[in-house]
């Protein structure tokens, strides 16, 4: 084991402990190895092709099918390419939050299909698993073994004394952050960051670090090309901190990625951390040890208040200080996702009257707002619960599709053209509507965007109408994107102030160029251009003063 490793691990737990536990990781690797897929020579790179689907294993079923079958033929038929990498939303056993409360971390849930039905979806796409280990299900069989007194469970979890000052503590939830629990020991008042079914671990306790190690090294023998680290910014607790994004946190990753490099280097770490953005791209280390794609958790607001405004200046300004530590890591750029709109990400761009208009907006919308709780008692908006599509509305007006459809794609084309690996859910794919049903059936606020469809049902809806519009120009800008060399996803970008109403970015790589235009306004607009060529989204020459009309995306290559 190299020394890289050594060293992690003595940051963490001292010398001592960690010359003991060296021998321990070096056996679990041996045993694990021979499992594992064939060691590439070299690190995973990125290229333009990279693209991933982001999807429930039930998100598409079928009678008398298993959910991951039939999600694996619909792919296979309708992606036709546009897709590389499917990312699975938890698919294990669990007992609430749609996934994210894990029982058993090594098992599919029988409901989902099998390991087999996992391999079968990975025969013609990379693979994303999730890793939900900041905390696990109250109704595992580590956390019932730690109830009942099991030594093995010794310490797997983060017991406080209730009477201790947490008031430091980041907060994303309006939840207590402590729950009693009657243990064969009594009570004792457990860590539970997100839900009292949500147990935090205690990377304090190394044997906690090891049985994660072990579970990721099992996703990559079960074909994971990707790990995606949920929630990982509270790994770590030291009461007195905010026990968010603390030095320890980072070495945790930073010795996974240590560890994956030695056996699995081409396998992906992607860290969701729903933090400011400073914060948020910290996770790239140094830019070659630690995570190799963070999530752009700003981008959603800002692309929402820049359609709302019909002005993308913010949004400019911002794109115009993304910056890489090295060529080996980039953003995992994405608009929507199995969870709301975060705003924390936004504050510090937005001023805090944008963000309640935001939020304003999308309750006339149909949406919902999830607040956290402060340090101070109060509470502040965390989370925008709505389907993007329908969060770009209008309030009150009477839309047609095509109208829906043009806005809609002309944010996710600004999506598609920002350096980074774009991330797209299934149901912005797809042009999903809100789900206001669901909200009513689990009294959760993420349930409007979560519903699950029927196959047939899809199928027919996708011949015509608003999802025929979305996905057929959806596919197209995959097309495009996934074939031109200048949206690699480290290539070079410069944003350009054109018009306040349009985001401009000129992409390049390779000695290939592309300027990328896109109207956020509801209203035409005039502009002179730097450069003229064609335009890939229609075939057409592009003239140097050109007039792009409401909501019009032009790709133009000199």
């Amino acid at each position: 084991m190299n020394q890289e490793i050594l060293a992690h691990l003595t940051f963490l737990y001292g010398a001592e402990t960690a010359v003991q536990l060296l021998p321990k990781l070096a056996e679990m690797i041996a045993t694990v190895r021979p499992q594992l897929p064939p060691q590439a020579a070299s690190e995973r790179r990125f290229n333009e092709a990279d693209t991933v689907l982001i999807t429930y294993g039930d998100q598409v079923q079928a009678p008398g099918e298993a959910p991951l079958q039939t999600l694996a033929k619909f792919c296979n038929e309708k992606l036709n390419g546009r897709i590389q990498t499917i990312h699975l939303l938890p698919f294990y056993p669990y007992s609430s939050d749609d996934g994210f409360s894990v029982i058993d971390y090594q098992a599919v849930d029988p409901k989902l299909g099998s390991w087999h039905d996992v391999a079968d979806v990975g025969q013609k796409f990379q693979l994303m698993f999730d890793a939900v280990i900041n905390h696990i299900s109250a109704k595992s069989d580590w956390f019932q073994g730690y109830l009942q007194g099991n030594p093995t469970y010794d310490d797997f979890f983060v017991a406080v004394d209730p009477d201790a000052d947490l008031s430091a503590v980041f907060r994303p939830r309006a939840l207590p952050l402590l729950t009693p629990f009657e243990t064969a020991a009594g009570t004792r008042h457990l860590w539970t960051t997100f839900s009292d079914d949500q147990i935090d671990l205690n990377y304090a306790n190394p044997a906690v670090l090891l049985a994660v190690l072990e579970t990721l090294l099992f996703y990559v023998a079960k074909g994971a090309n990707y790990l995606r680290l949920d929630a990982i910014g509270f790994m770590w607790k030291e009461i007195g901190t905010r026990c968010l994004n603390l030095p320890q946190t980072h070495r945790l990753i930073q010795l996974m990625r240590a560890v994956l490099d030695e056996v699995a280097p081409q396998v992906v770490l992607i860290t969701e951390t729903n933090i400011p953005h400073k914060e948020n791209i910290a996770y790239f280390g140094n830019g070659r040890n630690e995570a190799q794609m963070v999530y752009n958790f700003s981008l959603p607001p800002l692309l929402l208040h820049t359609f709302h405004t019909g002005n993308a200046q913010q949004l400019s300004d911002w794109a115009n200080t993304l910056a890489l530590p090295s060529d080996r890591v980039t953003f995992f750029n994405f608009c929507a996702s199995h969870d709301g709109i975060g705003v924390t990400p936004a504050r510090g761009i937005l001023s805090n009257g944008q963000i309640d208009a935001m939020a304003e907006r999308v309750r006339q919308l149909g949406g919902y707002v999830s607040y956290k709780a402060n340090g101070d008692g109060t509470q502040a908006a965390y989370e925008l619960n709505i389907n993007f599509l329908n969060a770009l509305g209008m309030p009150g007006a009477a839309e047609t599709d095509e109208l829906v459809a043009r806005r809609f794609l002309a944010s996710q084309a600004i999506m598609l053209a920002l350096r980074g690996v774009p991330g797209i859910y299934f149901h912005s794919l797809f042009g999903s509507q809100n789900w206001p049903e669901g909200v009513r059936q689990t009294g959760r606020n993420r349930s409007i965007n979560r519903q699950k469809l029927q196959r047939d049902v899809l199928e027919n809806e996708l011949q015509d109408g608003l999802r025929q519009l979305v996905f057929s120009g959806y596919s197209h800008l995959l097309k495009l994107r996934t074939s031109e060399k200048a949206f690699h996803p480290t290539g070079e970008q410069k944003i350009l102030n054109l018009h306040p109403a349009v985001f401009a970015i000129l992409r390049s790589h390779g000695g290939e160029a592309l300027l990328c235009l896109q109207n956020v306004a509801g209203r035409s607009v005039q502009i002179e251009l730097p450069l003229t060529g064609q335009d890939l989204v229609t075939g057409t020459a592009v003239p140097p003063h050109l007039t792009l009309a409401p909501y019009q995306i032009v790709w133009i290559k000199p």
